[in-house]
């Protein structure tokens, strides 16, 4: 069937309202790094509590006020768990029961403050763009909308905001948009000029119903591991700073970071969706080989995708029993999941763009 020109420039129409709407969410997150706080100072009957006794608290992640959470007990990787905000991720320390000081993290109601309001009201409407986008390219060419580098980049980039959307609403990490959405930004970006593709047909090679399963697990479970490697990147940033000051977050950039949920938090709850991110990676592989046998009469070929897929795999087990290992916890287990999402990377932008191959489906000369 020819393609529906109409539905197709309104696609791009929709990928352009996108990035604009995530744009100015991005502006939101920022302007409440700048002009939050001294906002809810500001607040009428406000009684802001010592810096030494405020919390930072995505309550659902379990994260503690300063100086004094009591550490999980070895093995124990739930997010409810509490840490020191000043002591490194993994360094055992005593301490009495959690403060329960006033906190912008607090759980129930709205999020607190103006600029996040408007930041997550922005990043809705930018996802519904997205949605639109998506489903009205899909729609014009008649088939499953990520047969291309293009399709497939705005599909995990989707997935990456559904991700952490659900993430904020229920663990209250709501800051972390910033350092997330910037990056989707810049990728769309590039999707409106680099990578962008002309709407058209799938080449025979991908005429199946497995691309549907294979492809759509692929894209679940990318958008989760760019959400883990955000918070793990934040992660590494606060415990190196905590490590060196001492004492919690003070001045200057620690500023920055008393705005984000404490390290141990940004840890566990990287650990947590990697662990969702995993067995759909998994999936998609198993997929991926039914698929390749289907299609080339064999289920592994050592082809480059799949070579870098398995490679991705095996990291990624490694960063997980590293986690389970004693001793392996915190900022090593950190850098080997940041070598996974390198290799992940690498597998989805320098196999595509340019290695040659079976899976080289880019759609870009």
């Amino acid at each position: 069937m020819p393609v529906n020109v109409g539905l197709a420039q309104l696609s791009d129409h929709f990928l352009l309202a996108t990035v604009f709407f995530y744009a100015l969410a991005v502006l939101a997150y920022a302007g409440d790094f700048a002009f939050g706080r001294r906002a809810a100072k500001a607040a009428p009957g406000a009684q802001p509590a010592p810096v030494a006794e405020q919390a930072k608290v995505a309550v659902a992640a379990g994260i503690a006020a300063q100086g004094a959470p009591a550490r999980p007990a070895p093995g124990d990787e739930g997010v409810g768990a509490v840490a020191p905000a000043g002591a490194a991720a993994g360094d055992g320390a005593d301490a009495g029961p959690p403060l329960a000081a006033p906190s912008r993290w607090r759980a129930g109601g709205a999020p607190a403050g103006p600029w996040i309001r408007a930041a997550l009201g922005l990043t809705v409407i930018g996802l519904a763009t997205q949605i639109l986008g998506i489903a009205t390219r899909g729609m014009a060419e008649h088939r499953v909308p990520w047969g291309n580098m293009y399709e497939f980049v705005m599909a995990i980039t989707c997935a990456a905001v559904i991700a952490f959307l659900g993430l904020s609403f229920r663990f209250r990490v709501y800051a972390v948009g910033l350092f997330l959405m910037a990056p989707i930004v810049l990728a769309l970006g590039l999707c409106a000029t680099v990578l962008y593709t002309a709407a058209g047909p799938l080449v025979p090679a991908l005429h199946s119903y497995w691309i549907w399963i294979h492809v759509t697990a692929m894209t679940v479970a990318i958008g989760s591991y760019i959400v883990a490697a955000t918070f793990t990147v934040l992660y590494l940033v606060a415990d190196r700073h905590a490590r060196r000051q001492g004492t919690g977050p003070g001045g200057g950039f620690g500023a920055v970071l008393d705005r984000l949920p404490a390290a141990d938090a940004l840890d566990r709850l990287s650990y947590r969706t990697v662990i969702f991110a995993f067995p759909i990676w998994t999936f998609a592989i198993i997929a991926g080989a039914i698929w390749a046998d289907q299609a080339w009469g064999r289920y592994w070929g050592w082809d480059p995708k799949e070579t870098w897929a398995f490679i991705t795999w095996v990291v990624y087990a490694g960063y997980l029993h590293a986690r389970a290992t004693a001793g392996w916890r915190g900022r090593k287990a950190a850098y080997i999941q940041l070598v996974g999402f390198t290799s992940l990377l690498f597998n989805l932008v320098g196999v595509n763009l340019w290695i040659t191959g079976l899976h080289s489906y880019a759609g870009i000369n």
